[in-house]
This record gives structure tokens, sequence and C-alpha cells, in this order.
């Protein structure tokens, strides 16, 4: 009776493991599956398209170098206005593409690269300022990284044009002690357009040199890792393994009680 009993109980020990381990691995995200095309990787020829809700950095300057902005608009310290004039005042694009800027209010922006942006700009200033020379910097530009099955992530601000792989992997830190180095993926595009998707091997020097390619704005780099299906199987049986020992422990007490 008592080797029935734990039979029983082993056999739903190993039932509920079972059902368990169709979701060994639930945080995994941005997954394709074979059928999903790969795409041949070539460096983008594009420069970034300025969109609505971006924020981005304006210096209005004169061809010395002087603002035309920090004496009329901060009356903070000098050296606030001089680290105002150094990285520009900072404007957001709003949801219809205008944004609102000193003395020409508000302009359209969005659809426009930086170089164009600057162009314009300087054609609206040159009405009210001799040669102005404008600078613009879009100031959101960021990639995503994900790890360790999507359980980590991080949000890496782009500094002006040039990010690769390799920094932006540095950035968090570097691979974790379970992640695949020669499985990198690279999603670009609309997610909800086809995304073209790019692996990556940085796990040798070989390959590593194909892999130090500049990043583009919202680029999502997801870093594979492994299974670790023993530690997932004992994990997720723990509570059932516990709850086992229990009755067992019960039952060996009351089996004892009764045989006294």
């Amino acid at each position: 009776m008592k080797i029935k009993i734990l039979a029983i109980l082993i056999f739903l020990t190993v039932l509920l493991a079972a059902n368990s381990c169709r979701t060994l691995r639930p945080s995994e995200m941005l997954q394709t599956d074979e059928t999903y095309p790969v795409s041949s990787f070539e460096p983008s020829k594009t420069e970034y398209v300025i969109k609505p809700y971006d924020r981005i950095s304006l210096r209005v300057v004169s061809n010395i170098g002087e603002s035309f902005f920090s004496a009329g608009i901060s009356n903070q310290s000098g050296t606030a206005d001089y680290q105002r004039n150094q990285k520009g005042f900072e404007f957001s694009v709003e949801f219809d593409g205008m944004v609102k800027v000193p003395i020409l209010g508000r302009i359209p922006i969005s659809g426009k690269t930086v170089r164009e942006a600057e162009k314009n700009l300087e054609e609206l200033y040159s009405e009210y300022f001799v040669n102005p020379f404008v600078l613009i910097e879009v100031t959101n530009r960021k990639v995503m990284i994900f790890m360790n099955s999507g359980t980590q992530a991080k949000i890496v601000e782009m500094p002006g044009e040039n990010l690769t792989l390799i920094e932006a992997i540095a950035e968090v830190g570097g691979v974790s002690d379970i992640s695949r180095s020669y499985k990198i993926k690279l999603i670009r595009g609309d997610l909800t357009k086809n995304p073209e998707v790019y692996y990556w091997n940085i796990s040798n020097l070989t390959d590593l040199k194909n892999s130090n390619i500049y990043l583009e704005a919202n680029d999502i780099i997801y870093i594979d890792s492994k299974p670790q299906y023993v530690l997932r199987v004992l994990k997720e049986a723990s509570p059932y393994l516990t709850l086992v020992t229990t009755l067992v422990t019960v039952y060996g007490v009351f089996f004892k009680l009764n045989a006294n």
C-alpha cells in the first residue's frame, strides 16, 4: 500500500513537471521561425529622418561660433550660458511634425533629415541674422539590447551617428556567462511591417571583423542565451517536489502511528 501511494505521488510530480516544460523559457521574445528570411547585411546609406516626438538640440550661431540665443533667452550665470551655447536648446517635435523654436514659432520639421532641417532653418533665420549657422542633433536616438532570454534589457543612447555593435554591447557590460556570443540577432525596421533580421557572431576574431557594423536609431539587439533546461526544470518542479516531500513525511508519520 505504501509503495503504491509513493508511486502515485511520484507520477503526479513528473506529470506536473512535464506540463511545466512547455513554458521552460516563457521570457523568450523576438523569436523567428525557420521560414523567416535572414537579410544580407548592407551598410545603411540613408540619413536619419526626424519624426514626431523626437527631441532635437538646436544651436543657431554666427560665423565665429557665438550663439544668437544665449544672451536674449538665458539670464543664468556665464557658465550656464557657455554650456547652453555648446549644447544648444532642446525642443520636442510635436505629434503633427511641428516644432516650436525661438523667433520663428512653430515650423514643420518631421520628414526632413538633419541636414535638410539645418539648411531650412538657416534660410529662415537669415531674415533675422547675418549668415546664421544652424546645428541640429536628435538627442533621443537609441538602440535597445535584450539579454538572457529577454529578462534583462537596456536602452543605449546613440552619441551622434557613430555607434557600433561592439560598442553597444560594451555599454551594457558585455555578454553574460550564459549568452551565446555566436548568435546575436539584429532587428531593424518597423516591427509591424516585416523588419529585417541579421545574425552576427562575435565569438572569435575571424568573424568579429565583419560584425563591427554601425547601428541605426531604434535597432534592436537580441543576444541569445543557453536554455539551462535542467535548472529551469528544477525550478519549476521545486514546489511539487516540496509538496511530495511533505505528503511523504505526513504519510510516514501517519503509517507509523497506525503501526503502533
